[in-house]
């Protein structure tokens, strides 16, 4: 007894209240990563999964899917809708946070509308996106040939080349708004006598962009790009609900081929497998993120 009244003397007594936090990540968080990862070493499908056979094959499976050629071209996908989406939600989400923080009429409440995209739960916005580029009866075609730009309705969604870009739009439309409120939030940390300062001193806007905005924006730059990376890899339901995967594996993402390896073709540890390779990836970013918080702390 007297131990433990001398470790909650010095201030440890904070541990209690993160206590039923670390139990709540452990059970619903931690046991399932763990029992992931067990099952991406055995051999479990339907076949053997009624029987209760499990067994132990080591690292077959990550050598087997990485001889995938669709994992292999979920990987590309993977990095083409985040790389895009990244590059078209900052530049956008970027110029917007600019925008609206300059002091006018309806500055806060048109910024607050931006809100909308992000609010809408993922699902619906998907399937938005799936009758605005449906072949027949999509808004974007019907536009498209009024305008008569178009003779004939596009295969948005069919046609192999050209749906990954669909789903990227769909996905840069949801992310401006998170984009555009972090670098809002950052921008409104910069004192307005440095930008005073300067145009004293004779610095035109693109200097004082160049010179004060974004090394002062950087930590917030740094923040909303590693965040939107994992938020973008780890996409699953925009895909699936837009386009399951197709035409032709052409939109298969490394979070919708673990689906489908494990609920589809119902190879279970094959999918664990492709789900905990997206895991490391994931961990990796996040360390850097980590580091970067506590870097940006330090400074």
């Amino acid at each position: 007894m007297k131990k433990i009244k001398n470790f909650f003397k010095y201030g440890n007594v904070g541990l209690l209240f993160a206590l039923p936090a670390f139990v709540y990540m452990l059970i619903f968080v931690g046991y399932p990563i763990l029992s992931n990862i067990v099952l991406s070493v055995q051999d479990v499908t339907v076949r053997n999964l009624a029987k209760g056979e499990k067994h132990f094959i080591g690292l077959s499976n990550y050598m087997e899917l990485f001889q995938d050629e669709v994992f292999r071209l979920t990987i590309s996908n993977t990095l083409k809708f985040t790389v895009y989406s990244l590059i078209f939600q900052f530049i956008i989400g970027f110029a917007l946070a600019i925008f609206f923080n300059k002091n006018f009429s309806f500055a806060k409440p048109i910024r607050g509308l931006l809100m909308i995209p992000w609010m809408i739960p993922m699902t619906v916005t998907a399937l938005i996106f799936k009758f605005m580029f449906s072949t027949d009866v999509g808004i974007v075609n019907y536009f498209l040939r009024s305008l008569g730009i178009v003779a004939e309705n596009v295969e948005w969604l069919t046609n192999p080349e050209i749906a990954l870009g669909c789903v990227i739009f769909a996905n840069v439309w949801i992310g401006i708004p998170f984009n555009t409120i972090l670098l809002s939030t950052g921008l409104t940390t910069i004192p307005q006598d440095l930008y005073e300062s300067a145009a004293i001193d004779g610095a035109n806007s693109v200097q004082r962009f160049f010179r004060i905005t974004l090394p002062l924006l950087r930590p917030t730059i740094e923040s909303v790009l590693v965040l939107g990376f994992i938020y973008t890899f780890k996409c699953y339901d925009l895909v699936y609900v837009m386009t399951s995967g197709g035409p032709v594996n052409a939109t298969h993402l490394m979070s919708t081929y673990s689906y489908k390896l494990s609920f589809e073709m119902f190879d279970y540890s094959m999918g664990s497998a492709a789900a905990n390779v997206l895991l490391v990836i994931l961990l990796i970013v996040g360390m850097v993120y980590l580091k970067i918080t506590m870097e940006g702390e330090d400074d």
